[in-house]
């Protein structure tokens, strides 16, 4: 009779412990969801689960303005990341013309202000600024999210 005392406690003991566990669930997923019932949450793991679209635009060096008596070189290589594949496709195929507004501002740069991470900063916001401007008359709306350096060396 004792077996049966015993074990009857041990069934009481999981089914409670399978109810507290369960609350537990319900109580998470109630607090993760917002009011109006999770759309936002929802939103957030399809925007994080697609992968993001890079351009990746070949290596360059350019010559960098120097007011001092030296002369510095910039190596750079640069992804761009886009919005949407229109972009991407568009940036694919104007490539010359994105590599030489490229070149053409980096050349104006100053090798100390490239030495900085402010610098560095600075021309990612002119870089961003490129894409605003029509590269082809009758173009899309480009989305250019991000500037990203992938090498970077001044010398």
């Amino acid at each position: 009779m004792a077996e049966k005392k015993g074990s009857r406690k041990l069934v009481w003991l999981i089914a409670a412990l399978l109810v507290m566990t369960t609350s537990l669930a319900a109580a998470n997923v109630y607090l993760l969801m917002d009011k109006n019932g999770g759309d936002k949450l929802a939103a957030k793991v399809v925007q994080t689960a697609r992968s993001p679209i890079y351009v990746k635009v070949a290596p360059f060096t350019v010559n960098l303005r120097d007011d001092l008596c030296g002369r510095h070189l910039l190596y750079a290589g640069i992804s761009l990341q886009v919005g949407d594949s229109t972009t991407e496709d568009f940036l694919n195929d104007f490539m010359p013309q994105v590599r030489s507004r490229l070149l053409l501002l980096t050349s104006g740069q100053k090798a100390e202000e490239m030495m900085t991470p402010e610098g560095k900063e600075a021309l990612i916001e002119k870089i961003l600024a490129l894409f605003e401007e029509e590269l082809v008359s009758g173009q899309p709306t480009l989305r250019v999210d991000d500037v990203l350096f992938t090498e970077f060396i001044v010398q």
